[in-house]
């Protein structure tokens, strides 16, 4: 940078500073509103910073050496040049005090630091856990910095923060993980300064990215033409449309009314200062350069129209000042950060001097150069003491017992693991109005329970309960779905199939039916349907309970994949057994040209008593339609063994769904007494801090 022309000029203080920039772009509604929000800011914070004991504190914190000091002074140097060439510019964040009073440089407040914990080692952990964490405070003053800038350590004990100290100690722990991360002092809108989030979508409620269908490989078979549509009908239909376009149109001026009723545009639009994280692409294999929001802990794009601009960047190592235009907002900025005609670097990392425009006379070159000498200083390490996070501090990361959080129709609480006796963690509530007083649906999330529930779904207008499991239960359980825990009143259950031996996956049962879904089975039975029929209202009355007095069986069917093993004609798609009016049929799979299945029905004969050891077979009670049979299926020898082989499935099958009843039962009474006793592992993280409890009054006994 070139020296100053030694003229002599009254030194402005910061303060005069800030105060004629704001006279300079605002006007008096705009000055109003900033000392409003001011005002309300102040009021809105409880906590006292001024009372916090900073006795204890080491000296690095109190005092300055001899390389911060020579840092200061530089950095007043790059300070007064920058006012001097820009001065239309907004004053630089470059020295805030800190919590003893003393001014530090904020690229010494920077410490990275490398967590011991498996989240904290990528980008999402980290923000997660920060943004949880501490507690949000706004700027006293919306449109300028905050005149201090207290160390992470501080931040982390009393658990608070404006968004410079979120910014700090989020970048503190994203460099310790190795990415290449900054600290953004910049421009944002209302929304991301006050951590309003009422007017965005709930990430818990994001879709995830439609995966594109594959290109249609019958894209070039023939096209059949479409039905005949009639000329006369489609003129009625447009005439229709035409006389109901004038309503239409008189909806949209309504719509355009309630747009016009909405909040107005932010008076302090454009100049309401905000900090945020930049972490560029290349380093952790991060493959797009994005911004962090330390408020929310979530990613943005660096064409966001959220954030509007930026003022200056650094990390532990330099300072960089954006010499882009941000008229745009940031979407046009280029981070190239070894651009000079981007980015204006305060400390050279190579031997060239700065690329700012000089004015200075030539009686200043040895001046200058000695200037250039100085810019390539080595930043002192940082002054603040190691950043350290107990393993229950890391557990219980909520100040206040939770973390509400309000979205657009939603609300999102957040608690420790082991907070609550049911193990929750989470909960989603979506309502109907953006007033969040009818709910809709409601989206629970545990961890640590024994019975390796993880999410529960309340439709609070059908009132169907969807209990979701970890795998590993004992019953295999993957969901239930449920309005009430009674028998027979409307139950879903879907397993881990591959773990049971008979591969059902899904079972549905109320009072007169029951279906059950299969996969990988060397039968190819997917599915079976049974129809029950009433119980007999006497034994109902007595007060027997539904072993003794189970529902009679009326129906059962079952459908079959196709076994490439065996001719069509020969491999059964759907057997139907008619348990009460004694009828067995069957149907075969079709042939590729086939238009029409064969069939096989075996009926009783009328007047002819049933006994289950022997078995009636004529021509009266045995019904084909074979038209591509074999020889086989046109004897009668071969009907009979059939028909004994049916009726020997139907005497199991009639016992598999009672085991079916007694296992839906049985799964009932499990859940029922998980509900009602509640209990949670010990396998977390929770359990160390025991262990260091425990080890301390070991330690404390021994000595």
């Amino acid at each position: 940078m070139e020296a100053l022309e030694e003229t002599e000029e009254v030194r402005q203080t910061p303060e005069d500073v800030i105060s004629l920039m704001i006279s300079e772009s605002l006007d008096d509604q705009e000055t109003d509103e900033a000392e409003k929000e001011a005002s309300d800011a102040s009021h809105e914070l409880d906590f006292d910073w001024s009372s916090i004991d900073t006795s204890h504190l080491p000296s690095s914190y109190k005092t300055n050496s001899w390389q911060e000091k020579e840092l200061l002074q530089l950095a007043d140097h790059f300070f007064q040049q920058y006012t001097h060439l820009c001065p239309d510019r907004k004053p630089l964040f470059l020295h805030p005090l800190n919590e003893c009073g003393v001014q530090k440089f904020v690229s010494t407040t920077v410490r990275p630091t490398l967590l011991p914990y498996p989240d904290m080692y990528y980008w999402s952990g980290c923000a997660s856990f920060v943004c949880d964490y501490l507690i949000m405070e706004p700027l006293k003053c919306p449109i300028t910095p905050p005149s201090s800038l207290y160390s992470p350590t501080t931040i982390l004990k009393y658990q608070r923060g404006n968004c410079f100290d979120f910014t700090v100690l989020l970048c503190s722990l994203l460099i310790g993980a190795g990415y290449d991360a900054y600290c953004v002092h910049g421009y944002a809108t209302l929304e991301i300064c006050s951590l309003d989030q009422t007017q965005e979508l709930c990430p818990r409620l994001r879709k995830p990215p439609e995966v594109p269908e594959e290109e249609d490989p019958n894209k070039y078979r023939v096209q059949y033409p479409l039905e005949p549509q009639s000329m006369f009908e489609l003129q009625q239909k447009a005439k229709k449309e035409k006389e109901t376009e004038p309503a239409e149109e008189e909806e949209a001026e309504e719509e355009v009314v309630v747009e016009v009723e909405k909040p107005k545009r932010d008076p302090l639009h454009g100049l309401r200062v905000h900090a945020w994280v930049l972490v560029l692409s290349g380093k952790r294999k991060v493959p797009e350069t994005f911004f962090i929001n330390p408020f929310t802990g979530n990613p943005h794009s660096t064409t966001d129209e959220h954030f509007l601009g930026i003022e200056s960047i650094w990390n532990d190592r330099n300072y960089w000042v954006n010499m882009q235009d941000c008229r745009k907002g940031c979407k046009d900025l280029s981070f190239d950060l070894n651009d000079s005609f981007c980015w204006e670097i305060m400390f050279s990392e190579s031997k060239e001097p700065s690329q700012l425009p000089t004015e200075s006379p030539k009686e200043d070159t040895d001046d200058m150069e000695k200037e250039e000498i100085d810019m390539n200083f080595e930043m002192p390490l940082s002054w603040v003491a190691r950043i350290k996070v107990s393993c229950r501090e890391y557990e219980n990361p909520f100040s206040q017992g939770k973390k509400v959080t309000l979205y657009d129709k939603a609300k999102l609480e957040k608690w420790a693991a082991y907070a609550n006796g049911d193990g929750l963690v989470e909960r989603l509530t979506v309502y109907a109005d953006s007033d969040y007083t009818e709910e809709l649906e409601v989206k629970e999330w545990f961890k640590h329970r024994e019975d390796l529930l993880y999410m529960r779904e309340v439709n609070k207008q059908t009132q169907l309960i969807t209990d979701h499991f970890r795998p590993g239960h004992p019953l295999l359980l993957k969901t239930h779905s449920y309005t009430s825990m009674e028998p027979e009143t409307g139950h879903t259950v879907e397993f881990y199939h591959t773990a049971r031996v008979d591969g059902l996956w899904k079972r549905f049962e109320n009072a007169t039916e029951m279906t059950e879904h299969f996969e990988g089975r060397e039968d190819f039975l997917h599915t079976r349907h049974i129809e029950f029929g009433e119980r007999e209202k006497k034994m109902e009355k007595a007060g027997i309970t539904a072993d003794a007095n189970p529902r009679p069986i009326v129906q059962i069917k079952e459908y079959f994949h196709r076994n490439p093993e065996k001719p069509a004609d020969e491999d059964v798609e759907e057997r139907i057994f008619m348990v009460i009016d004694d009828i067995i049929q069957l149907t075969y799979h079709l042939e590729l040209h086939d238009t029409l299945a064969s069939q096989v029905v075996f009926c009783r004969v009328i007047g002819r008593e049933k006994r289950d050891d022997e078995i009636f077979l004529s021509r009266e009670n045995t019904v084909k339609y074979q038209p591509w049979s074999s020889e086989k299926h046109k004897n009668m020898l071969h009907l009979y063994d059939l028909l004994w082989e049916l009726r020997a499935e139907q005497k199991d099958l009639k016992q598999q769904v009672r085991d079916s009843e007694a296992e839906m039962l049985n799964i009932l009474m499990i859940r029922e007494d998980e509900e009602a006793n509640i209990k949670l592992s010990d396998v977390s993280l929770y359990s160390y801090a025991k262990r260091e409890q425990e080890q301390e009054a070991t330690v404390g006994k021994l000595n």
